[in-house]
């Protein structure tokens, strides 16, 4: 491991499971650590940065997203706090686009289907699917990871990409003939697949709601690789039994671990457990690069991916 072989003693969790706030800080009191490479499923608030003074320098987050942080708590105290961004782009794009061909062609629900017994020959009307070629895919959050999923979809697909975020990207525009758009909601209305990549922020809480899931055409799939909350999932979930929209794919959840009980009896729905960037060779990264950023503070650096 990187933060052995810098001459650094490492303490791993010894349970095979998350702590909860209490543990984290009952190890944080002991007073002994320099640093702590958390997960995005630690809640790192001011009690926990209080318990890590003052011998904690870094809280290094092996993920790219840092909405499990109170940065502004962190600064407050003087600790730094890292994150994990660009190792993981590809292969969240790679699940993204998986998980949008896998809701379109019905593949979760064929394979249920098939291991049912149900299958009993073939037939011209039997699961038919949608075709992914040629359709116009929404982009919501054009970052790394959106435009990279857009990447797949123009590129491999021959799919028309329009997108929306705070910021224009006239270059991403120019280089995918993608058409920008003023509102989410705009997007949502042009769309056949809408793929969502926006941070957690208190404007992104329940993004996608009951309001603007109508305005998407009943053909649509929407699909979340982002963060759970970003949707309303009690109103989709109604939308997806009423065929307001024709379905879903998440991988991420708004009370993880918990999933909203009516998505789970529905078939036009696919649910992953946050696995989008499970990946033997991108986790490594993660873990690789947490530590580089944990080394170059400890060495009186600034980490390469400094936050606070």
């Amino acid at each position: 491991m990187k933060l052995k072989s810098a001459w650094y003693e490492v303490e791993v969790n010894p349970e095979d499971r998350v702590l909860s706030k209490e543990e984290l800080i009952s190890f944080l009191k002991k007073g002994k650590y320099d640093a702590v490479l958390a997960l995005l499923t630690d809640k790192l608030d001011a009690d926990v940065f209080e318990a890590a003074r003052p011998s904690v320098k870094i809280f290094a987050n092996m993920a790219v997203g840092f909405d499990n942080v109170d940065v502004a708590a962190a600064k407050k105290v003087g600790i730094m706090v890292t994150n994990t961004p660009g190792v993981l782009t590809d292969t969240v794009a790679e699940h993204t686009f998986a998980l949008m061909l896998a809701i379109a062609h019905r593949v979760s629900e064929a394979e249920r289907f098939t291991r049912a017994g149900k299958y009993h020959g073939w037939e011209p009307m039997m699961l038919l699917g949608t075709d992914v070629s040629r359709k116009t895919l929404g982009i919501l959050g054009l970052g790394r990871i959106g435009s990279r999923v857009a990447y797949h979809a123009v590129k491999g697909f021959n799919a028309k990409a329009v997108y929306y975020d705070v910021k224009r990207n006239e270059e991403f525009e120019k280089e995918f003939s993608a058409e920008f758009c003023q509102t989410p909601e705009e997007v949502l209305k042009k769309a056949d697949f809408v793929s969502i990549h926006v941070p957690l922020l208190p404007t992104t809480r329940h993004l996608i709601n009951a309001e603007r899931l109508k305005i998407m055409k009943p053909t649509a799939y929407l699909i979340n690789t982002s963060r759970g909350p970003v949707i309303d999932e009690k109103a989709l979930a109604q939308a997806l039994k009423n065929g307001v929209i024709k379905g879903a794919a998440l991988d991420v959840f708004e009370n993880e671990p918990a999933i909203e009980p009516e998505l789970l009896k529905l078939e036009n729905i696919i649910l992953t457990p946050h696995i989008a960037s499970a990946t033997e060779e991108t986790r490594a990264k993660m873990t690789e690069l947490a530590a580089e950023n944990i080394i170059a503070a400890l060495s009186g650096q600034t980490p390469p991916n400094l936050l606070t």
